[in-house]
Parts: C-alpha cells; sequence; structure tokens
C-alpha cells in the first residue's frame, strides 16, 4: 500500500468521525429542545447526575430536595385559604346588592361546588402525572395530545404569569385603598401605592410555601376578624337607624335598572373569589404526600362557601344597596379604619403568596437544569430576589392603570381565572384522564358534567370581558374615576 492509499484512508476516517461529531450535536441539540420542553419534574427526579457530585454540591442539592418537600395536606389547606379567601370575599356584599339576595347565594354557592370539583380534577392530574409542577406543564400535556405541544405550554405559561401579576396588582390596590382609609391624610395614593408594593416585595422573599403556610394563620385570622368586624358594625348601625333592620333596603331580587355590563362583573367578582386553583400544582408540588389533596380541597371549598355567602347576606341585609367594594368600607366612618388596619395582614400577605407563585414559575423555568433553582445558594437568592422585584414593579403599575377594585378583579377573572378554574380542568379530564370508551356510562355522565363546566368557562371568558372592558370604559368616560398614576384615590 502507497502512501497516497494511506493518506485517503486516514482522511475517510476523519470524514466518518466529523459526521458522527455532527450527527451527535445535531441528537443533542434536539434532546436539550425536548428537555426544555419537559414540564418540571419532582425536585428528588429533577437532576439524575447526584451520584457525579462533590460533597459540597451533594449538600445543596439534598438541602434543596428537603426544603421544597415539607408540605402535608393541613398545611396546603393553609396556603390555599390564604390564596383564595381574601380580595374575593370583600367583594362578595356589593356582589349581593347587584344582583339581589337569591341570586347572589344561588351564584356563590353554586360556583363554589364547580370549582371544588375542577380542583379535585387538577388533584388528579397532578397525581397521574408527578412531573407536572406548575398549572403550564398541563397546556404540554394536553398540547401533545393535540399535536401542539409548545403552543400550549407557552399559552397557558403566559396566561398563569399575567394572572398572578394581576393577583398581586389587586393586593396592592387594596392596600393603597386601605392606608387612604386608616390614615385619613392628604398623601398622594401613588406614595400609598409604593409603600404597598414594598410590602409584597419583603414579604414574598421566603420561596418555599412551607414558610409561607406559617404566615397564613395570621392571614386567616386576620380575614376573619376584619369581615367579623364589619359585620357586627353594620348590623348594629342597621338597628340603631330608624325603622331598624326591617327599614334596610335589600331585595331578594336584582336591583333595578341592571345593565348587563354590570351583572357579568358581579358574577366575574364571585368567579375571582374561587381562583385558587391556579396555583394548586405548584403548593402541590412541595406535598410530601400529594394524594392526600382531596382533604384540602373539601375543607377549602367549605369554609369558603360558608364565609362568602355568611358575608355576603349578612353585610347587604344590614346595609342594602349602599353597600361599598370592597366590604370594609361599608363599616363606617371608625370602625372601617379599625377594619382596615386588622386586614392589612390578609391584604398583603395572600398578595405576596401570588409573587411566590410567579417567581417559582420563572425562577424555575430559568435555572431549571441549575442547582440555582433550590434558592439555598448565594447566586441563587440574588437571583430569585431580582425576579419577584420585577414581579412587584409590574403588579404595582397593573393597580395604577387599572385603579378601581370591582373592574381589576372581573378583567382578571374573565381572562383568566374562567380559564384556570373552568374550561382547562374539563379538557384536562377528557384528554388526560379519561378511560375507557364514551359511551361508557361513567364516561357518558362525566362527559355531560364536564362539558357544562366548559360552556360555564367560555361564558365567563366571553361575556365577562366584554362586560369588563365596557364597565372601564364607560367609567372613564363618566370621569367618576381619576387617571393613572394620580393622586386620586383609588374606587
Amino acid at each position: 500500500m502507497d502512501y497516497d492509499e494511506i493518506s485517503h484512508g486516514q482522511q475517510g476516517h476523519v470524514d466518518d468521525n466529523e459526521n458522527a461529531v455532527t450527527r451527535n450535536e445535531a441528537s443533542n441539540a434536539q434532546r436539550d429542545e425536548e428537555e426544555k420542553m419537559q414540564p418540571t419534574a419532582p425536585f428528588e427526579e429533577r437532576d439524575i447526575k447526584v451520584g457525579y457530585m462533590n460533597e459540597a454540591d451533594r449538600h445543596v442539592y439534598e438541602s434543596g430536595i428537603q426544603k421544597f418537600s415539607r408540605l402535608g395536606w393541613k398545611r396546603l389547606t393553609v396556603v390555599l385559604i390564604v390564596e383564595a379567601i381574601a380580595l374575593g370575599s370583600l367583594s362578595i356584599p356589593s356582589t349581593f346588592a347587584t344582583l339581589g339576595m337569591v341570586a347572589g347565594v344561588i351564584c356563590t354557592v353554586g360556583l363554589g361546588l364547580v370549582a371544588i370539583y375542577t380542583s379535585w380534577i387538577i388533584g388528579k392530574v397532578k397525581l397521574a402525572f408527578p412531573e407536572v409542577a406548575h398549572y403550564a406543564d398541563t397546556g404540554r400535556l394536553m398540547g401533545a395530545r393535540l399535536g401542539c405541544p409548545r403552543f400550549g405550554f407557552e399559552l397557558i405559561n403566559a396566561m398563569l404569569a399575567i394572572q398572578l401579576l394581576f393577583l398581586t396588582g389587586s393586593h396592592c390596590l387594596t392596600g393603597t385603598i386601605a392606608f387612604i382609609n386608616i390614615t385619613k391624610s392628604d398623601v398622594c395614593s401613588v406614595v400609598f401605592g409604593v409603600v404597598s408594593a414594598i410590602i409584597l416585595f419583603f414579604l414574598a422573599v421566603p420561596p418555599s410555601f412551607t414558610e409561607m403556610a406559617v404566615l397564613g394563620y395570621i392571614d386567616f385570622a386576620s380575614i376573619i376578624i376584619a369581615i367579623g368586624i364589619t359585620i357586627i358594625a353594620t348590623g348594629v348601625d342597621a338597628s340603631k337607624a330608624p325603622g331598624g333592620l326591617s327599614a334596610v333596603d335589600w331585595s331578594p331580587w336584582p336591583k333595578d335598572n341592571l345593565t348587563f355590563s354590570e351583572a357579568f362583573v358581579s358574577v366575574t367578582n364571585i368567579v375571582f373569589a374561587y381562583s385558587f386553583a391556579l396555583c394548586q400544582f405548584s403548593f402541590m408540588d412541595e406535598m410530601h404526600t400529594p394524594r392526600d389533596y382531596v382533604k384540602s380541597i373539601w375543607a377549602l371549598g367549605i369554609i369558603e362557601i360558608f364565609i362568602y355567602t355568611l358575608t355576603g347576606a349578612l353585610i347587604y341585609a344590614f346595609v342594602g344597596q349602599d353597600v361599598q367594594s370592597p366590604a370594609l368600607l361599608s363599616a363606617g366612618s371608625l370602625l372601617k379604619r379599625v377594619a382596615f388596619g386588622i386586614a392589612l395582614p390578609v391584604i398583603f400577605i395572600s398578595g405576596s403568596i401570588n409573587t411566590v407563585v410567579f417567581g417559582r414559575l420563572v425562577h424555575g423555568r430559568i435555572f431549571a437544569n441549575s442547582q440555582i433553582r433550590f434558592i439555598n445558594t448565594k447566586m441563587g437568592w440574588l437571583t430569585w430576589l431580582a425576579v419577584i422585584a420585577a414581579g412587584t414593579i409590574i403588579a404595582f403599575i397593573i393597580a395604577e392603570v387599572i385603579p378601581f377594585f370591582n373592574d381589576l378583579l372581573s378583567i382578571s377573572s374573565s381572562l383568566f381565572i374562567s380559564g384556570f378554574t373552568f374550561y382547562f380542568p374539563p379538557m384536562m379530564w377528557a384528554l388526560l384522564l379519561k378511560k375507557g370508551s364514551w359511551r361508557e356510562p361513567k364516561n357518558i355522565v362525566l362527559g355531560a358534567i364536564n362539558l357544562v363546566v366548559f360552556l360555564i368557562g367560555m361564558v365567563v371568558l366571553v361575556a365577562g370581558t366584554y362586560a369588563s372592558v365596557d364597565d372601564i370604559i364607560n367609567k372613564y368616560a363618566a370621569g367618576t374615576v381619576h387617571g393613572v398614576f394620580t393622586c386620586g384615590s383609588p374606587e
């Protein structure tokens, strides 16, 4: 064999090796892209290279696993209460004043039962697909069944992030209203908005929901006492007024000259009160025994229905058509200041937990394949603080752009909660949970139930969004609300 033949053979081997490297690079690129689209796995399953870590890295990893796996069903109930029973309860009495006592009770109880059912579906999905860490991960799963996994993931991910920012913004707005009423000062409302945003930021610093659950007990006591003061104060005032309780202007039927927009804004405020489903996947991801979620859902659902119905009916019966929103404004000049002061913990603790969920969603996606995601190193804490600071600033801007309480809750409910609580769970059942033929009796019954729930979600999405936007336009046109980033008091 001469030199040319040897050289040619060696060149052939080089070409083969280069082709193999190219194929491996293409394969790795494809695998990396697929991994990005996978839902975030439970923490103990998210790093298969534990055996190759040094001792320091192993300690960071194991402490991170322990940090985010401590939530039991009782504390899950607490964090769900923190998420759910806050601003929603403060808007219910004005909803009763608009819809009337009968329709108000029916909508509150009915939508509450539907919310319990859809949360049960969400829990079943988490048990069937343990790798689901946030609501957005179900978008990838459902999208895969429909041939569009990336679109499904990105759509729900964007909806979830925006809704969480809307929720934090609504708490920032309520904090502004609270400080204005407590201080009775001439300080510009934007200043109180900034103060509220700063408080929301600092309360969102703890990244674990187990840690947030400790604050949840204060949160729950705060809202119960504040509502109790409002109910007692309005009841005493009504009994002392001429004619007593019998003279209160309340009705079992909707108010006179009720417009479509007013009616649906009221319905969507009830929808807002049952918005806990969007964070359920995130909370359950920290549970050490996820199958216990059913206890939490029933406990929360019954507590919510009881508090909302009682609060709405009693305050409306004591105040009548003049009931304000938030309901604490109806407690009288002195007692409303006391009630708002007691309600400050629930305003800010419940608001901050939405920032935590937003932060975990964004931070977890950016650092999905890094130990930074555990937020127990210097870089982990710095990046975490940057993410929640950015979220809080955006929420503050939302609160200043939509400076009226009921409409902010309404547009948030219509655009996003309609999906998270109503029309997405039936889709999950049909695409991810249904077993057997559609003709089986069980699937026929469940299919009918889920179809009704899906249609409720669609009606809230379309009609609620129209009503909210129409009401906002009318209020700006009538000049009944101040402009954006001005010193006037929010509505």
